[in-house]
C-alpha cells in the first residue's frame, strides 16, 4: 500500500509540475475522471466539477467542438493511432484557454471494442498567443515589403537552387508562379555592361557577414532595361554550405529622376546649354591642362537682343536664345562645349584651337548666329554678336582671369562696331579691365565673408515738407587699405562674374536682421534694389519669405526696387517675384522709370506700388522743356493709377521747387541727402520719431 501511495503521489506531482490535465474515460459506464490539475488549469477546485464524460465538450468553444469530436471518432473507428487536436476550453472566469489534447484507447474487450480511453491536455495559450503575434509580425512584414516594392530571394550554395518570391519574379518580368529558379536564371537577365560587376558583387561566399549593396541593370525578356538595387548577405546553415540571402528593388524611376536632377543642376533650363556653375568647373579643368593642351575660349555677347525683346516680346526672345544656342553648338568641334553665362551672354571652349583656327571658329559662330532661325514673331529682324577670343596656354592662370581676358576682347569687339570678333592681346594692354573686374569680384566675396561690406542708405523724402519717407539701401566695400570703394566699382564686377545675387541676398538679410524691430516699432521703411541675376534666381522669393518670418520684419515696410533692365532679362521670373511680394503685402517700385522703351508696358503688366522717375529726366528738367514734359506726364499717369512717385537725382533748389509745383510726392538726391551709413540714418529717424512722440504727450 505504501508503494502504491508513493507512486500515486509521484504521478500527481509529475502532472502538477508538467501542468498537464489528465482525463480517464470509462466508455462502458460513461463516466470520466478529470485530474485535479485539469480542474486547476480551468480555474476550478478539485471537486468543483462533475466527473461527467460530456463535461469537456460543454466547456469546449463552439467553433472547436466539431473538430474535437471528429478527432475522437476517427480514433475510435481505427482511422488514427491517437487523438491529437487543439481546442479552446472555457476558464472559470469566462476567458478561453487553448489546450493540446492527446490520448487514446488503452483497453478493449475480447472483440476489440474500446472500453477505456486516457489522455492529457496541455495549456498552450502562451504558445498560441506567440504564434498569433508572429503571424501579425509576418503580415506586417509582408505588407511593408509590398508597400516598399522589395522582393526577397535566397540562393542555396550547396544545391545551386534559387528561391524568388513573387515580387522578385515581378521585377524580373517572370510570369511563372514557381518560386524555385534554375541555377543560371539570374545571370541571363544581367545587362552586358553590368554583368561582370554584378556577378562579382554577388560572389560573397562565407568571406564576410556584412551586408553588401550593389546596383545594376537587367534586361527583361521583352527587352526593357530596368535598374535594380540588391542587398545581400551570407547566412550560415547548420551542417550545410550556407546560403546567400538578398533583397531586390526596382530603382529605375529613382535613377532616372536623379539623372534628371543631375542634368538640371548643370544645364540652363531655357537653352539646354551648360549653366554658369558647370561651365566654370569644366573650364577650370581645361585651364589646368593648358600648358600641354592649349584652348581657345570665346566670350559671346548678343547685339541688339534687348531691342528684339522689346519689339517681339519675351517669348520670342526665349525662342531666339534657344535657336542661337543650337547654332553655336552646331559649329563647335566635337570636343568643345558651350555654356550660357546669363541673360544674352554665352561662353564656348575649343581645345587644341589656336591662332587663325580660333578666329575662323569665331567667325563661323558669328555666321551661325546671323543665320539662326528666330521664329515667325521676329520676322525680318536678325541678331548679331560681339565675340571676344582668348588663347590660354598658361596652366598657372586662373579660370576667372582667363575668362576675363575673353570678356575684355568682347568689349573691344563691341567698341569696334559690334557683329565681329576680337582676339585678346597682352601687348594691347587689354587685360586691365577684365583682370581688375575679376579681382574686384573676388574682393567682394571676401568682403562679405570678412565683414568689410557695409550698409549705406540714401533717404527718400516727402517733397512738400522734407519729412523722412524711408531709405534706399546701398552698399560700400571697405578695401584692405581702408579705402571706401563705391558701388560703381564693385557692382559691375559682381554682375559680370555672377555673384550679384549673393550680394543682394546679403544686403537684404543683413538689413532686415539688424533693423526689423525698428521697422516694426517706428515705421522705418527700407528699399532694396534687385539685380537681374537676383531676379532670375527661382529661390529668391522663398529666401525672402523665410527671412520675413525669421526676423519679424513688417512686409508693409519693405520695398523692392526693380529696374526695367533687370525685368527684361527674365520677365517671367520678375513677374513671379513681384506677384509673390505683393501677395505678402511687401511694396514694389519700378526703378529708373522712363529710361527704356517698355517702361509703360511694365507699368501695365506689373502690380506695383510706386515708380521712381529716372534721374536723367529730373536733373536737367529746369533747362529742358522735353524733360519737364516727360516728368509731368509720368507723374500724372502714375498718380491717376494710385502709384506713389519718387523723383531721383534732385541736385538743386530749382529742381526741387519745380517738382513740388508739379505735385510729385517724393524725391531723392544729393540736394536732399547724400548717402551715408545706414546706422546713422536709422538713428536720426529714431530721434525724430522720439521727439514727435514727446511733443504729443507734452514732455520736453
Amino acid at each position: 500500500m505504501a508503494t502504491e501511495r508513493r507512486d500515486k503521489e509521484i504521478w500527481q506531482t509529475a502532472l502538477a509540475r508538467a501542468k498537464l490535465g489528465l482525463w480517464d474515460w470509462d466508455l462502458s459506464s460513461g463516466t470520466c475522471f478529470y485530474s485535479a490539475t485539469w480542474a486547476q488549469m480551468l480555474g476550478y477546485q478539485e471537486n468543483e466539477l462533475p466527473q461527467d464524460a460530456d463535461l469537456w465538450l460543454r466547456l469546449t468553444h463552439p467553433d472547436d467542438r466539431e473538430q474535437a469530436q471528429s478527432s475522437g471518432e476517427r480514433h475510435l473507428s481505427g482511422q488514427t493511432d491517437i487523438i491529437e487536436t487543439e481546442l479552446r476550453l472555457k476558464h472559470k472566469d469566462g476567458h478561453w484557454i487553448w489546450v493540446l489534447d492527446r490520448g487514446g484507447v488503452i483497453e478493449r474487450d475480447a472483440d476489440g471494442k474500446p472500453l477505456r480511453m486516457v489522455g492529457v491536455q496541455t495549456d498552450i495559450t502562451k504558445q498560441k498567443l506567440a504564434e498569433y503575434q508572429l503571424e501579425q509580425i509576418n503580415a506586417r512584414f509582408k505588407l511593408a515589403l509590398a508597400a516598399s516594392g522589395i522582393g526577397v530571394w535566397h540562393f542555396d550554395l550547396a544545391t545551386g537552387q534559387s528561391h524568388w518570391d513573387e515580387k522578385t519574379r515581378e521585377i524580373f518580368g517572370i510570369d511563372s508562379d514557381a518560386p524555385e529558379m534554375p541555377r543560371d536564371a539570374w545571370h541571363g537577365y544581367l545587362h552586358p555592361e553590368d554583368k561582370e560587376r554584378a556577378e562579382r558583387a554577388h560572389d560573397i561566399g562565407a568571406v564576410t557577414r556584412d551586408v553588401t549593396t550593389v546596383c545594376y541593370r537587367i534586361v527583361r525578356r521583352d527587352g526593357e532595361v530596368r535598374h535594380v538595387e540588391s542587398l545581400l548577405r551570407f547566412v550560415d546553415n547548420a551542417g550545410a554550405a550556407g546560403q546567400i540571402l538578398g533583397t531586390v528593388r526596382d530603382v529605375t524611376e529613382k535613377v532616372l529622376h536623379d539623372e534628371e536632377l543631375a542634368y538640371a543642376a548643370c544645364h540652363d533650363p531655357l537653352t539646354g546649354l551648360l549653366n554658369r556653375t558647370a561651365f566654370d568647373r569644366l573650364f577650370a579643368e581645361h585651364v589646368a591642362l593648358a600648358e600641354h593642351l592649349p584652348i581657345a575660349v570665346f566670350y559671346i555677347d548678343l547685339d541688339y537682343f534687348k531691342a528684339l525683346n522689346d519689339f517681339a516680346g519675351h517669348a520670342a526672345g526665349d525662342a531666339a536664345l534657344r535657336a542661337i544656342a543650337t547654332a553655336i553648338r552646331a559649329v563647335l568641334p566635337a570636343e568643345g562645349y558651350v555654356g550660357r553665362l546669363g541673360g544674352d551672354e554665352f561662353a564656348a571652349i575649343a581645345p587644341r584651337c589656336e591662332g587663325s583656327e580660333a578666329e575662323a571658329l569665331g567667325n563661323a559662330m558669328l555666321a551661325a548666329i546671323r543665320a539662326a532661325e528666330l521664329g515667325l514673331a521676329v520676322d525680318h529682324r536678325r541678331l548679331a554678336a560681339s565675340i571676344g577670343i582668348a588663347i590660354i596656354r598658361d596652366a598657372t592662370a586662373s579660370a576667372a582671369d582667363a575668362l576675363a581676358c575673353a570678356d575684355d576682347a568682347c568689349y573691344a569687339a563691341k567698341a569696334a562696331g559690334r557683329d565681329r570678333c576680337a582676339v585678346f592681346s597682352h601687348d594691347a594692354g587689354g587685360t586691365v579691365g577684365g583682370l581688375n573686374a575679376a579681382r574686384m569680384a573676388a574682393e567682394t566675396l571676401d568682403a562679405i565673408d570678412t565683414g568689410r561690406l557695409v550698409l549705406y542708405g540714401q533717404p527718400v523724402r516727402r517733397l512738400d515738407d522734407s519729412r523722412f519717407g524711408g531709405a534706399e539701401i546701398l552698399a560700400r566695400l571697405v578695401g584692405r587699405d581702408g579705402r571706401l570703394i563705391p558701388p560703381g566699382e564693385f557692382i559691375p564686377a559682381a554682375e559680370r562674374f555672377g555673384i550679384a545675387a549673393r550680394l543682394d541676398r546679403w544686403i537684404i538679410a543683413t538689413a532686415l536682421r539688424r533693423y526689423a524691430s525698428v521697422m516694426s516699432s517706428s515705421g522705418l521703411v527700407l528699399g532694396f534694389n534687385l539685380s537681374a541675376q537676383t531676379l532670375s534666381d527661382p529661390q529668391l522669393w522663398s529666401f525672402v519669405d523665410r527671412l520675413i518670418d525669421e526676423t519679424g520684419a513688417p512686409p508693409r515696410r519693405i520695398v523692392f526696387e526693380i529696374t526695367e533692365t533687370a525685368a527684361v532679362t527674365n520677365f517671367d521670373a520678375a513677374e513671379r517675384f513681384v506677384r509673390s511680394a505683393r501677395s505678402r503685402r511687401c511694396l514694389v517700385a519700378l526703378d529708373d522709370f522712363g529710361a527704356g522703351l517698355s517702361s509703360f508696358e511694365y507699368l501695365r503688366r506689373f502690380p506695383i506700388d510706386a515708380i521712381k522717375i529716372n534721374g536723367s529726366f529730373v536733373q536737367d528738367m529746369t533747362e529742358s522743356k522735353f524733360d519737364r514734359e516727360i516728368v509731368g506726364a509720368i507723374n500724372g499717369i502714375a498718380k491717376s493709377l494710385g502709384y506713389a512717385v519718387v523723383a531721383e537725382h534732385i541736385e538743386n533748389r530749382e529742381t526741387l521747387d519745380m517738382l513740388v509745383e508739379m505735385g510729385v510726392g517724393f524725391g531723392q538726391g544729393y540736394f536732399l541727402h547724400r548717402p551715408e551709413p545706414l546706422e546713422n540714418i536709422v538713428a536720426e529717424h529714431l530721434a525724430r520719431v522720439g521727439t514727435g512722440r514727446r511733443r504729443r504727450v507734452g514732455t520736453p
